[in-house]
């Protein structure tokens, strides 16, 4: 058992290495892109499905209630949390649609959507984005493996260097975590 957690643990390792290489220009821009949009007022939408829609309601908790500083409030909405929503757009527009239907509902121009997804290819994550797209947001993907679909929908992808599920949830809650503390500094910092 020892040798596969310390397997495990070389690979977590590895991928965060490889992120280091390849994603501080990605991370850097998807910071910038939330700061510009909290500064000037707007707000963040934020889905995945699965563990995903736990890291999107995560990061909006983090931009909502705080990160490490004290400081206001900003505006950030997890579309993975409302039953009712989820389930009446479900049934009355499919599944394909619970989250483009709240981005055609609650997004204005210059707001940030963002979609987290391991594999790239999450149907609904993409109408949303696309369905952003045309309204005038700023869209961000938290991705994995090849980045699929999602990856030429966005205007910054952010593509973790790994086909393993796991280490890629594991990649997208430090980027969101990273991403917090730059914001919430460039904001509040003293």
């Amino acid at each position: 058992m020892n040798d596969e957690i310390i397997a495990q643990l070389a690979d977590h390792r590895a991928v965060i290495n490889k992120m280091e290489e390849l994603l501080a220009p990605a991370i850097a821009e998807m910071a910038e892109t939330i700061f510009t949009a909290l500064a000037s007022g707007k707000k963040l939408l934020i889905m995945g499905n699965g563990g995903s829609a736990a890291d999107a309601q995560h990061f909006a908790a983090e931009i909502l209630g705080r990160f490490k500083l004290e400081r206001p409030a900003m505006p950030a909405i997890a579309l993975t949390t409302d039953s009712s929503i989820l389930t009446a757009i479900g049934n009355d527009y499919g599944y394909d649609n619970v989250f483009s239907r709240q981005v055609e509902g609650l997004a204005a121009k210059g707001d940030v959507v963002i979609g987290i997804s391991t594999s790239g290819n999450s149907p609904n994550v993409l109408a949303a984005l696309v369905k952003a797209n045309a309204i005038g947001c700023r869209t961000i993907a938290l991705l994995g493996r090849d980045g699929g679909s999602i990856r030429e929908s966005v205007a910054v992808p952010v593509l973790v260097p790994s086909h393993d599920t796991p280490r890629i949830q594991e990649a997208h809650i430090t980027v969101i975590h990273i991403v917090c503390d730059l914001v919430e500094k460039r904001l509040f910092g003293k």
